[in-house]
């Protein structure tokens, strides 16, 4: 239920995704709360989001009326409800909770809605360095966890882990511009020694 939008994600579209055409569209995956509407408005893009929660859809016409027709209701591991073709994919943890074979799945309906040269920008896809990767129970494949009994991911269903291998199988056909893994080590209380370890990259489709 954040408000603000995620810094890493505003650095990267920043830097990456800046919008540089009229008609500039973004494709938000799983937008929650709504956290970055406001930065990808004030951008100037044309906002479009898919998300899973129809409450939380409906809490999102309340607060954006003029964006009802850009946010929809739907699983996009299996149909890209928005409509047309989009300039920019923004995803923000959200396909990391889904199988590979999901994963797999959304991608290549994605890029039948991308257009030539536009970008898949991916903030906090969670790393197999994360100490959580040895939590809770293996499902599906190598890289899905679930039932993780404490910490930043109990009670939320599946977990998918990526090294840079994985992540380059994923969006083969694309080109990275960008890949960084960003850790962060936990030294109190002493001893925990809690590796919190995520992926931020850029993949662009080829002109």
């Amino acid at each position: 239920m954040g408000v603000w939008p995620w810094s890493d994600l505003v650095s990267h579209v920043m830097r990456y995704g800046r919008p540089d055409r009229p008609g500039y569209r973004v494709l938000e995956l799983g937008c929650g709360a709504g956290a970055n509407i406001p930065f990808f408005t004030a951008m100037g893009m044309e906002y479009h989001a898919i998300e899973g929660s129809e409450e939380i859809v409906g809490r999102l016409w309340r607060r954006f009326p003029e964006l009802k027709s850009g946010i929809v209701v739907g699983d996009f591991t299996k149909e890209i409800t928005a409509p047309g073709h989009f300039d920019l994919v923004v995803d923000r943890a959200s396909l990391t909770h889904n199988t590979t074979a999901a994963i797999k799945d959304a991608i290549a309906l994605l890029k039948a809605r991308l257009k030539p040269g536009s970008k898949f920008i991916g903030i906090d896809w969670f790393s197999t360095e994360h100490s959580d990767y040895s939590a809770g129970e293996q499902v599906e494949d190598v890289y899905t966890r679930r039932d993780v009994a404490k910490g930043t991911f109990a009670g939320v269903g599946r977990v998918h882990f990526s090294d840079q291998a994985h992540l380059e199988q994923l969006f083969s056909g694309f080109q990275f511009q960008s890949l960084e893994h960003k850790t962060v080590r936990r030294e109190i209380p002493a001893g925990d020694n809690h590796v919190s370890a995520v992926w931020n990259f850029v993949a662009s489709l080829p002109e």
